[in-house]
C-alpha cells in the first residue's frame, strides 16, 4: 500500500508531552517540537517565553492516512488538552501554552471543524482552541526535539496513555 502522507501542527501545552505522546500512535511517520504562527521571525526558546513573540509551542505531525485518519488524530489530540483553557495547559502559563490546530490544507477543514463542534458538545464552556492555517513553523533548538525520549524522566503536564 503507498504510504498517504498528510501534514498538521497541534498545539497542546508544553510541547516535549505533545511531541511524545504523538509520536506513539501508529501511523505517525515524523514529529518535530517548533514555535507556531507567531511574528517573530527564527524565535528562541527564551523569545518565545516572554510572551512577546505571537508563538505557540507546537508540534508538527507528518502521518500516513492509510494507517489513522485525521480525524481518528485529532481525537486523540482532543483527549490530552483542556480546549476550554487559554494560555495555559497543566501547571504552564503564558500564551505560547495556548492550544491550537494548525493546518496546511484547506481541505482538512471540515474535518477539524467536526471535531470541534464534538467537543463543544462536551463543555459548558466556550472552546478556546485556535483553528487556523499554518502561517509559520520554525524548528525548536535541537535539546527540544524528542526532548522526552533522551529524558524519559524529564517534565511532561500530559498523561502519555490516554
Amino acid at each position: 500500500m503507498i504510504k498517504v502522507t498528510k501534514e498538521i501542527v497541534l498545539a497542546g501545552g508544553c510541547f516535549w508531552g505533545v511531541e511524545e505522546y504523538m509520536s506513539r500512535i501508529d501511523g505517525v511517520v515524523e514529529t518535530k517540537v517548533g514555535y507556531a504562527n507567531g511574528n517573530t521571525e527564527n524565535p528562541t526558546y527564551e523569545e518565545v517565553c516572554t510572551n512577546t513573540t505571537g508563538h505557540a509551542e507546537a508540534c508538527y505531525i507528518k502521518f500516513d492516512e492509510n494507517v489513522i485518519s485525521l480525524e481518528k488524530l485529532l481525537n486523540r489530540f482532543w483527549k490530552i488538552i483542556d480546549p476550554t483553557i487559554a494560555n495555559r495547559q497543566g501547571p504552564d502559563v503564558g500564551s505560547q501554552y495556548r492550544t491550537g490546530i494548525f493546518y496546511m490544507s484547506e481541505d482538512d477543514l471540515p474535518i477539524i471543524m467536526k471535531t470541534f463542534n464534538e467537543q463543544k458538545k462536551k463543555y459548558d464552556k466556550p472552546i478556546v482552541t485556535e483553528v487556523e492555517p499554518l502561517k509559520v513553523f520554525y524548528d525548536a533548538e535541537e535539546y527540544h526535539q524528542d526532548y522526552l525520549k533522551k529524558n524519559p524522566g524529564g517534565y511532561c503536564h500530559i498523561n502519555l496513555d490516554v
